[in-house]
């Protein structure tokens, strides 16, 4: 994907998100952090200027809460709280917003982190891209590509705001 490809994809995904919640009055998008976080603002931006109404967003940092920590390659580091989710979230529906979806293990620790904070009415999930080979039962609800791929592969995202260009590239995992 390029970046005309990536900004149709959010646009598309925006308007579902209005469409399935019958608006965007009680969303909150929570971005995974890293690349997640700066789509979730994306797609909060476009939402305000569809609904004419701001839309809140908090980046989550779910390290704390993954179950892979020992796993080699891992990046250690305790995150801490989560202080942008509201102590409330009853009436909220959260929307996460992740680059891909891949394994599920990501979502899991989101709901997770989510979940320690508060309960919210309902919580959706927004990805870019949507890769398959899932270890977990988790699907989502708004997907802006589906790129089939061998696990040989991986599937890097790079947005504007960190990595100076938009764009989705595939490439084999040399072993």
């Amino acid at each position: 994907m390029d970046a005309d490809a990536m900004r149709r994809a959010l646009a598309r995904i925006c308007y579902e998100i209005i469409e399935r919640n019958h608006g965007a009055r009680y969303l909150l998008l929570a971005g995974v952090r890293t690349r997640g976080a700066h789509l979730a603002r994306r797609i909060a931006d476009r939402l305000a200027e569809i609904e004419d109404s701001p839309v809140p967003v908090v980046d989550l940092d779910v390290r704390a809460y993954r179950d892979d920590r020992d796993a080699p390659g891992y990046r250690a580091g305790f995150p801490g709280p989560n202080p942008g989710l509201p102590a409330d979230l009853a009436g909220t529906t959260v929307v996460l917003v992740d680059d891909v979806l891949y394994t599920g293990r990501t979502t899991r620790a989101a709901i997770d982190a989510i979940l320690a904070v508060g309960r919210p009415s309902a919580v959706q999930l927004a990805v870019l891209v949507d890769r398959g080979h899932r270890e977990l039962p988790i699907r989502a609800d708004f997907v802006g590509k589906n790129l089939p791929t061998s696990t040989e592969e991986v599937v890097a995202v790079r947005v504007q705001e960190a990595d100076g260009g938009d764009r989705v590239t595939i490439r084999k995992v040399l072993r």
